[in-house]
């Protein structure tokens, strides 16, 4: 990484405060753009986003203590609109919470806020079934799973759908 790009993300990572539209995502995941990641258009290839949405996603089942490598997951849909065109230098701060949580399965939501333009430059939706160790029948989220799924929701004042 490049000391400018270095320098926003440990900008960012040190401020307290996130931007007014990532106040109802309870993790953000600070993610610097490389240079390698731009598109014939000088543009951030729009495959790296999915790649982002996924690093988010790994932070916030973290920040649940869901990712342990004793859960199974897979991903069973994904989209992504792209609101603005991204450059290097930059850096994206990645508001991930659940939009709705079912019964085996969560609806994941993602705000993409550039630093450079002090934006939202993207949103994003993914759906996530928990599936059994053998990975072939669907297993329900467990009480206490869904009470600290809420409690985290709850301290970016969000309430999931259910």
């Amino acid at each position: 990484m490049d000391s400018l790009n270095q320098e926003a993300c440990t900008a960012s990572n040190i401020a307290d405060n996130h931007p007014d539209e990532l106040s109802h995502y309870p993790v953000i995941h600070h993610q610097p753009i490389h240079w390698g990641e731009m598109d014939a258009f000088n543009h951030l290839n729009n495959v790296v986003y999915y790649r982002y949405a996924e690093s988010a996603r790994i932070g916030y089942l973290q920040a649940l203590g869901m990712f342990d490598g004793s859960m199974v997951t897979v991903l069973a849909q994904s989209s992504c609109q792209y609101l603005r065109p991204v450059t290097y230098p930059d850096t994206l701060l990645l508001g991930v919470r659940c939009q709705r949580l079912g019964r085996t399965s969560i609806v994941m939501e993602y705000s993409y806020y550039s630093t450079a333009q002090q934006a939202v430059v993207a949103t994003a939706e993914a759906v996530v079934v928990r599936l059994d160790s053998s990975a072939k029948d669907k297993l329900p989220w467990t009480t206490e799973e869904r009470e600290r799924l809420l409690a985290l929701e709850a301290k970016a004042s969000h309430t999931p759908e259910f």
